[in-house]
């Protein structure tokens, strides 16, 4: 695992994408299983969302997915946040929101949000990092965002 790591945009096919979240289920809180049919959910972010990618050796070892249609609020919202167990704690999902980010604003979006399960310590603190706030909070889940617009 110490293979360069290389970051692409929306290279990834449905099948890899499905494949990575097979890989990463018990890495979210809660299981991503639990939550969504895998395959379908791919297929959705696959056809519906630009994906920010970082991949070793032939292998999609990172995904940032975030929509970025709602021209109406001008914000966009970022669905999933993965990164493989073994490829975690070497930065890739911070350089992958830092790239999402940039593209936000490149759109002219004045904010981008997420969802993120309170006992997702590492996740909540990455965010926190990035300058996301709370938005609200519904029992677990908690909404956030990072206002992007030219005041910030």
């Amino acid at each position: 695992m110490n293979e360069p790591v290389e970051f692409c945009l929306n290279k990834a096919t449905e099948a890899e994408i499905a494949n990575h979240f097979l890989y990463c289920d018990t890495e979210f809180v809660p299981p991503l299983s639990g939550r969504v049919e895998i395959s379908s959910y791919a297929h959705k972010i696959a056809g519906k969302a630009t994906r920010f990618e970082a991949w070793a050796d032939g292998e999609l070892v990172g995904l940032v997915a975030a929509y970025c249609n709602d021209s109406d609020r001008r914000a966009a919202y970022t669905t999933s946040v993965s990164v493989l167990r073994g490829w975690q704690d070497r930065g890739i999902a911070s350089q992958l929101m830092e790239r999402c980010i940039g593209h936000v604003k490149g759109l002219g979006f004045e904010g981008i949000e997420l969802e993120v399960d309170s006992e997702n310590v590492g996740a909540v603190r990455l965010y926190e990092k990035m300058g996301f706030i709370i938005d609200r909070v519904n029992g677990r889940a908690t909404t956030i965002h990072l206002n992007t617009g030219k005041n910030t």
